[in-house]
């Protein structure tokens, strides 16, 4: 019986998540990477479970992982794992985390799934279209610019300033929406959901373990994606993914003073 690459991402993600889940509110082991950042045992053995399934069904792929670096294999396709995102918010016993795992063909998107282990939720794509997996069933993710509430990453460069930091404090941005730092790609997820009317960060993002399965869920459910400037978001620094084309102009808009502001 063949198996499709997006069962493959589907039951990598599901496995992480697996470990995530139970982990989650146990002790804790720290292993720095330098300031803020560390990884925990969990995001090691995240990967470690994500990993072996793709492995065991696509050996010849490449594979990245965010802790343990990158495999090559002879297919030209490429396997992106983020264990843990969030690994602040899990070690604080903060339960905003997503398992992120993508399968890219050059930058075509064949398979992304974001998984939340708090809730059992998979949020995936492949090309047929974008869907949440709960409870055993699927349905189609349905981008919804109700909600106003805008994410917005807050970590960034300690050199200088950057949009996020700058953006949430303009009150021009949070007279039309309300901002959220959720501190996880999760929410990158939820803006293919309708949970968020949209998702602002800076940085590079081009073959970023943290992002490409946000990126390929909301492309796939039809939201407009692009870079900080509005051109698109391969080309450039950053990323707006909205849930409308009305929501993306406006954010853009209100974005262009403060990329303006924060030269990279």
């Amino acid at each position: 019986m063949t198996t499709t690459d997006i069962e493959v991402a589907l039951a990598a993600a599901a496995a992480g998540a697996d470990v995530v889940r139970a982990a989650y509110g146990g002790a804790v082991t720290r292993h720095g990477k330098g300031g803020l950042d560390f990884a925990t045992d969990t995001d090691l053995a995240a990967e470690r479970a994500i990993l072996e399934v793709i492995a065991a069904a696509r050996p010849d792929d490449d594979r990245v992982g965010e802790e343990s670096g990158a495999t090559t294999g002879t297919t030209g396709r490429r396997w992106l794992v983020d264990p843990l995102c969030g690994t602040l918010n899990f070690a604080a016993e903060t339960p905003l985390v997503a398992v992120n795992v993508a399968l890219l063909d050059g930058d075509a998107h064949l398979a992304s799934v974001s998984a939340d282990p708090t809730t059992g939720e998979l949020f995936w794509a492949d090309p047929t279209g974008a869907f949440v997996r709960r409870g055993g069933g699927d349905a189609p993710l349905r981008p919804d610019a109700a909600s106003r509430l805008v994410d917005v990453n807050c970590d960034g460069p300690l050199d200088r300033p950057f949009v996020g930091g700058q953006l949430v404090a303009d009150p021009a941005f949070r007279t039309e929406f309300g901002p959220r730092v959720v501190s996880s790609t999760l929410a990158v997820a939820w803006v293919a959901a309708g949970r968020r009317a949209g998702y602002v960060t800076d940085g590079h993002l081009v073959g970023s373990v943290h992002f490409t399965a946000g990126i390929g869920l909301c492309e796939a459910a039809g939201c407009v994606v692009t870079d900080l400037a509005g051109a698109p978001w391969r080309t450039g620094r950053g990323l707006v993914a909205a849930a409308d084309a009305d929501t993306h102009a406006r954010l853009v808009q209100l974005v262009r003073p403060h990329l303006a502001a924060t030269p990279d």
